[in-house]
């Protein structure tokens, strides 16, 4: 007789995540896979039949802890050089502003994206992209926004979808060209509104290289107007938003989101209250980017006790980039989540896995339950909290995609 399953995981401890807001914990647990795609998660004792007609390959975890693949939603992940003499200017008193209106921050990071061919940028990317999977990311999110001309946003955007392609993970792409205004188009920030609005952003579409739309809704960036009419194109082309919202001062950024029905609204440290109510309304999820809020030294932390209050699902997310978070694990963003904004544990996990996958538009991954893809991740940890408790250190054991193990240790 022909096994029913690809694959199936015995003697595991099973956090499904299944209701979305507990660990779903199983003890004795089983997980079966067909296809890339989970067929049991339950107890081991509900198996009907003898494992090995079950399934084509059988393996026990001994014991160990089993999680949903991690998702980080929200990188930037493609781009040239460093800036990791910034680090040096922040630690001796200059802004984050400060650095960026004297021709540094993103725009440095501008000038080496440009010059970068196409091989290079992905080499450079896949080292970080290795370094996220090795941590148990199993799906991530790449935005553009280091180009800010037609041919290097795109540029980036195929770059990302090289990454996936080439580590077999899960890649989703944001055009984020309202990131900052290029050099060319120095005090014309409409004029270069209207150039992506008129021609990057419907090219990207075009070329099916964009998932989602983003913008740096921010003083040193663009206005909640300029920003309007970027969505308003975004929609206008069928495409799914999200937003940079409230890190630096409150422009109503995330209210504006909302409006929009963004999938996810992001930093967030300056939101008021109207602007929590109108995501929880809207069903935007808090995007909490607690690496760029230490490598900036922040004290204004997001706010967490309305987010809850108010009911809106809240995401961790790295926030990899060269200049204000250069943090190559979602599990340590997890842990300063918990530390820095006060989350626990709980929330930490249910952050990196399946609110991560709401603010990216997903429904098949962040839960371990039939159906859902079978991205996983075998840990070596006895309990839940220990992935939020180890500062640093490789926990993940093996980590498996649609089923298949691209990480093993």
């Amino acid at each position: 007789m022909n096994p029913q399953w690809d694959g199936l995981l015995l003697d595991c401890r099973l956090a499904t995540l299944a209701d979305g807001f507990s660990y779903g914990l199983i003890e004795h647990a089983a997980l079966g896979w067909k296809d890339g795609v989970i067929t049991f998660a339950g107890p081991q004792s509900d198996l009907a039949g003898a494992p090995d007609r079950l399934a084509a390959r059988v393996e026990s975890a001994t014991g160990a802890l089993v999680t949903p693949g991690l998702i980080d939603c929200h990188t930037h992940l493609v781009f040239g050089g460093d800036r990791a003499a910034e680090f040096e200017q922040r630690l001796e008193g200059a802004s984050y502003e400060d650095i960026a209106r004297s021709g540094g921050g993103i725009m440095s990071t501008v000038r080496a994206t440009r010059g970068a061919d196409e091989d290079t940028l992905l080499a450079s990317a896949l080292t970080r992209a290795r370094a996220l999977l090795h941590d148990g990311v199993t799906t991530l999110e790449i935005k553009s926004g280091y180009g800010l001309d037609l041919a290097s946003e795109l540029k980036m955007l195929r770059v990302a979808r090289r990454v996936g392609i080439e580590l077999g993970i899960g890649v989703s792409t944001t055009l984020l060209a309202a990131h900052a205004v290029p050099p060319e188009f120095a005090e014309r920030s409409d004029a270069y509104i209207d150039e992506i609005c008129s021609a990057i952003l419907p090219a990207a579409a075009r070329a099916g290289l964009a998932d989602m739309v983003d913008a740096f809704c921010e003083r040193i960036a663009f206005s909640p107007q300029q920003t309007r009419r970027v969505f308003d194109a975004a929609r206008e082309l069928g495409l799914a938003v999200k937003l940079h919202a409230d890190q630096l001062s409150d422009l109503g950024g995330a209210a504006l989101a909302a409006e929009f029905g963004a999938r996810s609204a992001e930093h967030l440290e300056h939101t008021n209250e109207d602007g929590v109510r109108a995501m929880a309304a809207a069903g935007t999820v808090a995007v909490l980017l607690p690496g760029a809020f230490y490598a900036l030294r922040e004290t204004k932390t997001p706010p967490i006790a309305l987010f809850r209050q108010h009911g809106v699902a809240m995401a961790v997310a790295s926030d990899l980039n060269p200049g204000t978070s250069p943090l190559l694990s979602l599990r340590l963003a997890m842990n300063m989540a918990c530390i820095e904004l006060r989350l626990t544990p709980q929330e930490a996990l249910c952050g990196a896995t399946v609110n991560a996958a709401r603010a990216l538009g997903f429904d098949d991954r962040g839960q371990l339950k039939v159906g859902q893809r079978a991205d996983f991740v075998i840990w070596n940890a006895q309990r839940l909290v220990e992935l939020c408790y180890w500062i640093g250190g490789g926990l993940a054991r093996t980590v498996y995609v649609g089923g298949q193990p691209v990480v093993a240790h």
